[in-house]
């Protein structure tokens, strides 16, 4: 290692054009490491996301649970605790090691913030300078663009639920990632900014960051991000009368995206990071409210799961209590157990003793 490797942690609240960022420094020659998530039909040009973090990661925060954008103000809390029982962070450290002899590495993960300080720890640990780069959209695109991923075929009333849980989500993620990425470079850029324009967005962000790209973005010569952004993409406008929440929920998510898009020239803007913490206080305070509220739904909920289940266990119970009972009177009136099973019976339970001595 000849000079110090500077690691790009790319995040930023799910479906907020991460995936179009990290290709895009790809081509602009910053290293992804490999191998990559395939690209499926949610993200047909990829996610440039690498598969082994990915795994580690969902594999640790599923159980916990903390979801990728997770609108419980405790969630950082839970996921930060969890840490100490597993040794996912020996297992980062190795990973890590291995990216010091590339110069510029760019990391995505959407989860990434929920556990910031361990790569800012490990950063330090191996004398890599860490910045970050997150991808901001407005709260309606990104809770349309979920619904459309991951919500297709639900009810009104479940996709309503799910709405609003996005969009407290969106808010946690932003107040999240802006709080543990303070005392860094970083740089956050709009999606919008990014599709119209990514010349002029990438050029801030890699000033802001300290990156060297392998071309000079002041000039219009064709590259191959020209054909890797896709404006089609971004196929409808969304605003907050095609999404089902509180007006107060509202009020308050579009406050966090213009104090957000504050930092977009000015990653560090006081005043910005001052409402942002108001911010997150009031919705700390509106989440408690909201679910002390809705204690009475939650054990309604909770009384009508363990209702299904025991029935589900009784009838279960019934359906072995007729099978015991039938089988008494096979016994009792037919011929010899033996002769009454079915032909292939015995193969069945032969193949089966063979499998079990393996």
């Amino acid at each position: 290692m000849t000079e110090q490797s500077k690691w790009v942690i790319i995040t930023g609240s799910g479906r907020s054009g991460t995936s179009s960022v990290g290709g895009t420094l790809k081509r602009l020659g910053l290293h992804i490491p490999q191998p990559e998530v395939e690209a499926d039909e949610k993200n047909p040009r990829g996610y440039y996301e690498p598969a082994w973090l990915a795994a580690l990661l969902k594999d640790f925060m599923d159980p916990i649970p903390v979801r990728t954008i997770d609108s419980r103000p405790t969630a950082p809390q839970v996921a930060m605790e969890a840490l100490a029982e597993t040794g996912i962070e020996d297992q980062l450290r190795e990973w890590l090691r291995d990216l010091r002899v590339h110069p510029q590495v760019a990391i995505k993960d959407t989860r990434a913030y929920w556990v910031y300080p361990m790569f800012v720890r490990l950063a330090d640990e191996l004398g890599a300078e860490l910045t970050s780069l997150t991808m901001l959209r407005h709260p309606t695109e990104v809770v349309r663009s979920r619904e459309t991923a991951y919500l297709s075929g639900q009810s009104k009333q479940f996709r309503q639920e799910r709405e609003t849980t996005n969009v407290a989500a969106w808010m946690n993620a932003a107040f999240e990632t802006e709080r543990v990425t303070r005392g860094h470079a970083r740089a956050f850029v709009r999606y919008p900014d990014l599709r119209s324009d990514w010349r002029e967005a990438m050029s801030r962000a890699g000033e802001q960051l300290g990156l060297t790209y392998d071309a000079d973005l002041s000039r219009d010569e064709h590259h191959p991000v020209d054909d890797f952004i896709d404006a089609g993409l971004h196929r409808s406008r969304v605003t907050w009368d095609d999404i089902d929440v509180a007006p107060a929920l509202k009020e308050m998510a579009e406050q966090v995206w213009t104090a957000m898009n504050t930092l977009v020239p000015s990653p560090h803007d006081e005043s910005a990071i001052a409402d942002l913490e108001r911010l997150r206080e009031e919705y700390v305070e509106l989440y408690s409210f909201a679910a002390a509220m809705a204690q009475d739904e939650r054990t309604a909920q909770v009384v009508a799961v363990r209702r299904e289940m025991r029935t589900r266990i009784d009838q279960k119970q019934a359906r072995i209590d007729e099978l015991k009972v039938e089988l008494k009177q096979a016994r009792r009136s037919g011929p010899p157990v033996e002769d009454a099973r079915p032909s292939w019976q015995p193969l069945f339970e032969r193949a089966v003793g063979r499998l079990r001595r393996r």
